[in-house]
């Protein structure tokens, strides 16, 4: 009986005549194919797309300064791009406040009212000594004046659900198309009590109420100009116009 052969294998992968021999006669297996060809792909599409979309979330005066440096059709179509964003966004905001909700009414302020846009309700403590409850309260007031095409509302989880653990409020829920898409319950997930305006915009962008370039957001880094104005503040402007504790479900219909 033939007794197997140990052959010298200094290094399989190596780029090596012998090497090439023992692949040939199945010795060492093939080598596998470098990455480098598919990274440098990748970093080719990245640019590409980075070039393409260098545009995205200009405002319309910071695309007019560009006029000199991009192509105009280029330009133009970014432009129109833009003024119809703004145009749905204002045709949106219908809301633009905290809706107080009653219990019989729940079923058609929140649910029923999720299938014509994202619905963020607070449920809230019903003590004045809880501090991120009023916290969020103000927040959501904030939030509501900003993106009107989102519907805030509010109410005490004790009225909303007999029982209601306190130390769960206050609890955000989120719908949309007459399901609960997401539950926070308390603000640990977000900050706590250091939750402000951005951390509220982070969780409209996260689950799709708002895109990540809508013009309403705070503003960023560089948003300023020289004289310390905020380019986006007029844009702003015309733009306006997890189960929670241990019940199930069917508590929010």
């Amino acid at each position: 009986m033939d007794m197997p052969v140990n052959v010298p294998v200094d290094d399989p992968n190596a780029d090596t005549e012998w090497n090439d021999i023992l692949r040939k006669h199945g010795v060492i297996p093939e080598k596998p194919p470098s990455p480098t060809p598919f990274i440098e792909e990748a970093l080719v599409e990245a640019r590409r797309l980075a070039h393409e979309n260098r545009l995205e979330g200009k405002e319309l005066d910071e695309l007019d300064e560009l006029e000199e440096e991009e192509d105009e059709e280029f330009l133009e179509k970014y432009r129109q791009q833009r003024m119809a964003e703004l145009s749905t966004i204002s045709a949106a905001s219908v809301h633009n406040q905290v809706y107080h909700l009653q219990k019989p009414d729940y079923s058609r302020d929140v649910t029923e009212a999720s299938k014509k846009s994202f619905v963020f309700v607070n449920l809230t403590s019903s003590l004045g000594t809880n501090v991120e409850s009023r916290i969020l309260t103000e927040l959501w007031r904030e939030a509501a004046r900003r993106f009107g095409d989102v519907k805030f509302a509010e109410m005490r989880a004790d009225m909303c659900i007999e029982g209601y653990p306190e130390r769960n409020t206050p609890t955000i829920l989120i719908y949309k198309d007459g399901d609960i898409q997401r539950q926070i319950v308390t603000l640990r997930e977000l900050k706590g009590k250091q939750t402000k305006l951005e951390d509220i915009e982070q969780l409209l962008i996260s689950v799709g109420a708002v895109k990540q370039t809508d013009s309403r957001l705070s503003k960023k880094p560089g948003d300023e100009d020289d004289d310390g104005q905020d380019k986006k503040s007029s844009l702003r402007s015309s733009a306006r116009p997890t189960r929670a504790g241990d019940e199930s479900d069917d508590d929010w219909d």
